[in-house]
């Protein structure tokens, strides 16, 4: 049986880390539905075509998406296929989380002074801007400056949450093999009969990364990791492992 341990909201939760953005961060803390708030607070649309907008909306803000992109992506036309719309939408949306946007003007501050950015991991991303080949200026790279970060940093939490679970499994003796990363998740192949063992070993694994980030990184990260453990014969027919 196939096992996926999905790290939830693994970016927002990066982003709200690495930002200290105190209204994200406390919505993370009392777990709020952060897609239905924004849905309504933008007034995105209704049910799940506008909790789909707001969810959406909320990663490609975090990674740099503009005003331009959003209106003209099919997928958010339904609400508004004006610029300005949108415009003032990414406005109201760095209003809420202002910490937010004072992260993101500092981490292009940082890049085009040293053209290097540093996550608390140690890893090291060089920022090369271009040069514009009609005024000669040089053209950074923002959207990798606002994604690398948080991309990076999640997939080192990932990485210590699959060895803590490989030590662990290793432990218990039971019959399983980790198969795979996939970006936020990970899978394991067990028999039937340890899928319950297994599936918490994962979720405890991944919940148990914020002291392992200190213990690794000396880093002292402030938020809950939580997971969704799914099990199945295979990635498409799979069901909720209930905790």
């Amino acid at each position: 049986m196939l096992l996926n341990a999905d790290v939830k909201g693994l970016e927002v939760v990066v982003a709200a880390e690495l930002s200290g953005d105190k209204v994200l961060k406390q919505e993370i803390i009392d777990r709020v539905d952060i897609h239905e708030t924004n849905r309504d607070r933008f007034n995105l649309g209704e049910g799940k075509p506008g909790r789909l907008v707001a969810k959406t909306l909320k990663f490609r803000i975090i990674y740099g998406g503009g005003a331009y992109s959003f209106a003209n992506d099919p997928d958010f036309q339904g609400v508004s296929k004006s610029q300005k719309f949108w415009a003032n939408i990414i406005e109201e949306y760095y209003t809420k989380y202002s910490g937010i946007k004072i992260w993101h003007e500092s981490l292009i501050e940082t890049a085009q002074r040293t053209e290097l950015l540093e996550i608390p991991s140690g890893r090291l991303f060089p920022i090369v801007p271009s040069v514009n080949k009609w005024n000669g200026e040089l053209d950074w790279p923002i959207t990798v400056i606002k994604n690398y970060v948080v991309q990076g940093f999640g997939a080192d939490l990932v990485m210590l949450a699959r060895l803590e679970a490989r030590k662990r499994i290793k432990a218990t003796g039971l019959e399983c093999k980790l198969i795979s990363t996939i970006h936020d998740s990970i899978v394991a192949d067990t028999p039937e009969e340890n899928v319950e063992i297994i599936g918490k070993i994962l979720n405890d694994s991944i919940e148990y990364v914020p002291s392992l980030c200190k213990q690794v990184f000396g880093y002292e990260f402030s938020l809950p990791l939580t997971a969704e453990i799914q099990w199945g014969k295979n990635k498409k027919d799979m069901q909720e492992l209930k905790m």
